[in-house]
């Protein structure tokens, strides 16, 4: 199986994202910004943390209208995956692959911490964790603020697209929210970081899951 990990200038997350990867097992390439294609063959696209264009404007607004992103959105219109982490996240709802906007936290400050989590939904994201099962992730964000009309939340609920939610909400996002799936439920954006939780290394292995099972779907489907 084979995984893209797009890299925009201010990327800082993308090394991370194609170790974890690697390390459950996809064959990884690295992708410019300015590239036109996805690497034949691609079955997952990671979208990267990190300050993209230096989050100028407004965070994930410029790498959303990137060259290489028109193939991602083909990609995830063909029912291709697709992993969007923290800025990452921000550039799938810039793109219209997730509803909703990733606003300034409500406290207004930077948080870089560990965060609990609950699995919710059901993808191939979650599935490795089970519905309710509690983990903890690490954060780094500015806006990590979740927000969509009370229209879109019900619908995030009410059909299960609703990934992750905080235990103890650091931000202030609408519902606990952490991250959403798209209505394939092959997309996911989510604000924590699994590839910074998974291996012994970083004192945490909770994200390895994630990136198992997923290697794990895509060998099966």
């Amino acid at each position: 199986m084979k995984a893209a990990v797009i890299v925009f200038p201010g990327s800082n997350c993308d090394r991370d994202m194609a170790t974890a990867f690697r390390n459950a097992g996809l064959d990884v390439q690295m992708v410019w910004h300015k590239d036109t294609a996805l690497p034949s063959g691609v079955d997952i696209v990671g979208v990267p943390g990190g300050f993209s264009f230096g989050d100028y404007l407004r965070c994930g607004a410029i790498a959303a209208n990137a060259p290489i992103v028109g193939a991602v959105k083909a990609h995830a219109e063909r029912g291709g995956f697709v992993l969007g982490i923290c800025n990452g996240f921000r550039v799938l709802t810039e793109t219209g692959l997730l509803p909703g906007a990733l606003l300034r936290n409500a406290g207004l400050k930077y948080i870089c911490r560990t965060v609990g989590l609950r699995s919710e939904g059901n993808s191939v994201y979650t599935d490795g964790y089970g519905a309710g099962a509690e983990i903890a992730l690490p954060i780094a964000h500015h806006d990590g603020n979740y927000f969509a009309d009370g229209a879109t939340l019900d619908r995030l609920e009410g059909e299960g697209l609703v990934a992750f939610r905080y235990t103890d909400n650091p931000n202030g996002s609408a519902r606990d929210i952490a991250g959403v799936l798209s209505e394939n439920r092959r997309v996911l954006g989510m604000m924590p970081h699994p590839e910074r939780a998974a291996e012994s290394a970083h004192g945490n292995e909770d994200g390895a899951r994630l990136f198992a099972h997923l290697t794990e779907a895509l060998a099966s489907a």
